[in-house]
């Protein structure tokens, strides 16, 4: 049985839950994380993460942490080609936009995010704020070149794990309080987003 370790309400924890429903695999999530009853920062936890971060995966004899990881594993282990095409050329440029979304764009969103949803005190740098996001404004008009070029998906024309990780960061960006700039291609691709009954479980849920 997939045993998932971590809070529904994390985006990356929704990652994995997104990826289970598109390949229809039975999984079992537990409650991890601030404002849950388990806690990431005991022994026993921090033996499978040492991070003290979720997602983390259990399958059997396999343990896994690091969202974009998992949601390969499961995707290379039961249904190959699906959501991560087996040729090399193509896997790599789900990849690319995978890795990318883990790097560049998380990095542009962050500060303005732990500002103005998290509204941390950690965070209130107010030209910080403005340059967070600028630059996040400037990633997201990469995805909408993207979506001109392919017309469809991240990727191409095959739904993808980059268009998981991409949609995920898309929701956040339209329900986080900040000026967006108007994205033609990434308002058409939210629509076909919607259409999927898994993006409308954990990625268009309510929450960021």
């Amino acid at each position: 049985m997939i045993h998932i370790l971590g809070k529904a309400s994390s985006i990356n924890v929704r990652k994995v839950l997104w990826t289970c429903a598109e390949l229809q695999l039975d999984c079992v999530q537990t409650e991890y994380g601030s404002g849950t009853p388990h806690a990431v920062n005991t022994p026993e936890f921090l033996q499978l993460n040492p991070n003290g971060m979720v997602p983390v995966l259990r399958d059997g004899d396999v343990v896994l942490w690091e969202s974009n990881t998992i949601c390969r594993y499961l995707s290379n282990r039961y249904q190959p080609g699906t959501l991560l095409p087996e040729s090399a050329t193509q896997k790599a440029q789900v990849e690319k936009w995978m890795d990318w979304q883990a790097t560049e764009l998380n990095n542009a969103w962050r500060y303005a995010f732990m500002a103005m949803v998290r509204q941390s005190p950690d965070y209130r740098d107010l030209m910080a704020i403005e340059r967070s996001i600028a630059q996040w404004n400037r990633m997201m008009g990469i995805v909408d070149q993207q979506l001109k070029k392919t017309g469809a998906w991240m990727a191409g024309e095959q739904f993808s794990l980059a268009d998981i990780v991409i949609g995920l960061s898309l929701n956040r960006w339209k329900m986080s309080p900040i000026d967006r700039p108007h994205l033609a291609f990434v308002d058409a691709y939210e629509q076909r987003l919607m259409e999927r009954e898994a993006y409308r479980l954990y990625g268009a849920n309510g929450v960021a």
